[in-house]
């Protein structure tokens, strides 16, 4: 009786539902273990639990008061004392005997509000009693006032649980005592992340600005944004100037869903994304580094028309508008759209904002759904995968009946982004609002951040990486961002970010090494993540960066068609050399290439896989895989599921009859000559050979580096005469793409 009591009073105070509870009625030995983020967990789990249910608790937390008396030694929980040898074993015995448990895996209270190390004791159980496994994910419960984490609280959030179908784990036959533990911690706490990502997919916003808006709403007045002008700019603020723009845009805007967007890391980006958003818009956002005639032929491509942009960052970036114009597209100047919007209209928007704000949400929510009834259905492998997500087993997962109509509205398409080219034409990328979404609580499910972080976004947004992790994860997150409008101001950069006291930045390998050349040691000191993409974090990066600024780079590894991150390095599992362990939700195979024993040609699939491309013949070729992408890069993956990435296919060559990786010549070259200062760069590429096959070629724009040089540094890192380069090429500069990346495509037509 006082269960049902205390299961009411939980419906009415936190709207509390659980999902997947027939998964309980399971008979023992069975161990539940749920995710620890406030004092009141195991009050959500007691109501739904049958009364042999037992909580493991600590015997020394019990002596607190009497208040933890009375809850934590009782007929329902199972008593222990944590520094006793003698813990586990009674656990197991309970659990040998046919018990079952209630577990809090992680020991303690989570003081991020995010999952937190599991003690390996928790894998000993596993291994040797066998139990079966339920995991629980308690959405939600960060958010109560009885939390540890430090960010903001309520006293009535909205509380649910989801209960995984029984788990199975991993019989290791074998093994060390020692490796079974860790190897079965690990398993868990996969599957309670990968449970999480799930969860959040099913049952949180279906598009973009939907999950901007539900975090604007909970903290209407916190700072999210800001640039170079220092102009904070709050979420009402924001969700304010989208609206009044977005009316505007709406106005002079025709009937084309995609519109052209050409600006740099300013405030006034997200809000122009946004004002897209809100009325049914489709942002393709040109890359305004690569020049007018590859902007223009990403226009056609993408059938653009009109193109937002700013008068005050062509003159700024020295592009002129003409050529555009006389192309026939017609540029939307942010400048005249700010001029028309009245002091009325600005009225009537901050009355909505305030009263009803989540008119921005109907909007796009309206719009989503008309172009999904307007269009043909999507393709198979496209429904299978939100089918997967929506109404997973393993997860608990059931989708409410009031969100019947968030997956058409998820899989229509959020922006347009275009390859970098740097192997032929650049190609457009569709990616989805659920792609985007997918990416985004990939990462934060993997990653610890809490209200109080910072981002700092030097990256561009019309780079994947700059996009999604720089930009749109703080605002789903509620994580303050600081748009940078260059990644190349080397000297001047790290003392905003300093300035800033930003704890999460993003950068490349060649943004670093020029960081490194100019910052104070004492200019990162707050950084918790720096994560770098877009190309191998070369090993004198690395070691420059943990020497001289006490900063681990955590490397990761992605593409444009994945939103961008396939996975990464997090400081709970960090491995140096390589690009992580794959993200939750995805999947991987390995095709076997000639010449290369160890690796295979990677291809991913998952959530955060685009739609397609505006290609036709590349967007055939991308739905005839059924749901799998093909990487292109060379990839190895470790017992421990951590990727090293050799290099892409077409950067090996074969001298011999055997595969050289031209990425692992580059890296054992990068840093090699501090004689010639760090301005030193040595790239490689190949070219055909009647007696080899192929050649290697180093190209330096150091016009003092010898061969002899070269070769008794390859020699030094160990790698044999088939690396040595046999010419050096001397040219004033080396080729970057926006990334950062060597243009290895424009290098050789150089050369």
């Amino acid at each position: 009786m006082l269960r049902q009591v205390f299961h009411l009073l939980l419906r009415v105070c936190f709207r509390f539902r659980a999902y997947g509870i027939e998964s309980l009625k399971t008979s023992g030995p069975v161990l539940l273990v749920p995710n620890h983020v406030s004092w009141l967990d195991f009050l959500f789990l007691w109501v739904v639990l049958d009364l042999d249910w037992k909580f493991v608790v600590s015997r020394v937390a019990a002596r607190l008061s009497w208040l933890h008396r009375q809850i934590m030694l009782n007929r329902r929980t199972f008593p222990i004392d944590p520094a006793s040898p003698y813990a586990l074993k009674r656990i197991a015995e309970h659990l040998q005997g046919g018990g079952r448990l209630v577990l809090f895996a992680e020991g303690q209270i989570s003081r991020t509000g995010c999952l937190m190390k599991l003690f390996d004791g928790t894998g000993f159980l596993l291994h040797k009693t066998r139990a079966r496994v339920i995991t629980c994910y308690l959405r939600g419960a960060n958010r109560l006032k009885w939390s540890r984490q430090p960010g903001w609280r309520r006293w009535w959030p909205t509380i649910t649980a989801h209960f995984s179908e029984v788990l199975d784990p991993p019989r290791l036959e074998g093994v060390s005592t020692a490796r079974a533990r860790a190897t079965l911690t690990t398993w868990l706490r996969d599957r309670m992340v990968a449970q999480q990502f799930a969860t959040e997919m099913a049952f949180g916003p279906a598009t973009v600005p939907g999950a901007i808006l539900e975090t604007a709403c909970r903290v209407p007045n916190f700072r999210i944004l800001e640039d170079a002008t220092m102009q904070p700019i709050t979420y009402r603020r924001l969700l304010l100037g989208a609206e009044l723009l977005g009316a505007r845009l709406a106005a002079r805007l025709g009937g084309d869903e995609r519109v052209g967007v050409l600006l740099p890391n300013v405030n006034a980006l997200p809000v122009t994304l946004l004002g897209l958003w809100a009325h049914g818009r489709v942002p393709a956002i040109l890359n305004f580094t690569t020049g007018v005639p590859t902007m223009l032929a990403c226009a056609q491509l993408a059938g653009l028309r009109q193109v937002v942009t700013s008068r005050a960052f062509l003159e700024r970036a020295r592009l002129k508008p003409e050529p555009l114009a006389e192309a026939g597209l017609e540029l939307v100047y942010l400048e005249d759209l700010r001029a028309e919007i009245r002091g009325p209209a600005k009225l009537v928007a901050a009355l909505r904002m305030r009263l009803a704000p989540g008119s921005l949400l109907r909007h796009a929510a309206r719009s989503a759904g008309r172009r999904a009834r307007s269009k043909t259905p999507l393709s198979a492998p496209e429904n299978r995968g939100l089918e997967a997500e929506s109404a997973s087993p393993a997860s608990g997962i059931r989708r409410p009946a009031s969100e019947g109509s968030a997956p058409a509205a998820s899989q229509q398409p959020a922006v347009i982004l275009f390859t970098s080219g740097s192997e032929g034409v650049p190609k457009g990328v569709v990616l989805t609002h659920a792609n985007l979404l997918a990416n985004i609580r990939q990462m934060l499910a993997v990653i610890d951040v809490t209200d109080h972080d910072r981002v700092f976004n030097a990256l561009p947004t019309f780079h994947s990486f700059g996009l999604t992790v720089g930009l749109l994860l703080g605002l789903v997150r509620g994580l303050y961002v600081f748009l940078y409008p260059s990644p190349l101001h080397y000297r001047l950069l790290p003392n905003v970010l300093y300035d800033r006291h930003c704890t999460v930045f993003l950068a490349t390998n060649t943004f670093l090494n020029g960081y490194a050349r100019r910052a104070h040691p004492f200019d990162f000191r707050a950084l918790r993540y720096l994560f770098a993409g877009a190309e191998k974090v070369q090993e004198e990066t690395a070691r420059v960066w943990a020497q001289r600024f006490g900063v681990r780079i955590l490397e990761g590894y992605g593409a444009t068609e994945c939103s961008p991150v396939i996975s990464v390095n997090i400081p709970m599992a960090p491995k140096h050399g390589t690009a992580g362990r794959l993200l939750p939700g995805m999947e991987l195979r390995l095709e076997p290439v000639e010449g290369v024993p160890d690796a295979g040609r990677l291809w991913v699939r998952g959530p955060n896989v685009m739609r397609g491309y505006l290609n036709p013949e590349a967007d055939a070729a991308f739905r005839a895989l059924g749901g799998w992408y093909d990487t292109g890069d060379i990839v190895s993956v470790d017992e421990e599921g951590f990727l090293t990435i050799r290099g892409r296919l077409k950067r090996f060559a074969k001298v011999s009859g055997e595969m050289v990786s031209l990425t692992a010549v580059e890296d054992a070259l990068a840093g090699a000559f501090p004689q010639y200062g760090q301005r030193c760069e040595v790239a490689v590429l190949a070219r055909p050979d009647e007696d080899k096959g192929e050649a290697l070629v180093a190209v330096t724009n150091e016009p003092r580096l010898r061969l002899d040089e070269i070769r008794a540094a390859l020699r030094a890192r160990g790698l044999p005469n088939l690396c040595v380069p046999r010419e050096v090429v001397v040219v004033k500069e080396i080729p970057k793409l926006g990334t950062g990346k060597v243009n290895h495509r424009e290098l050789a037509k150089r050369v």
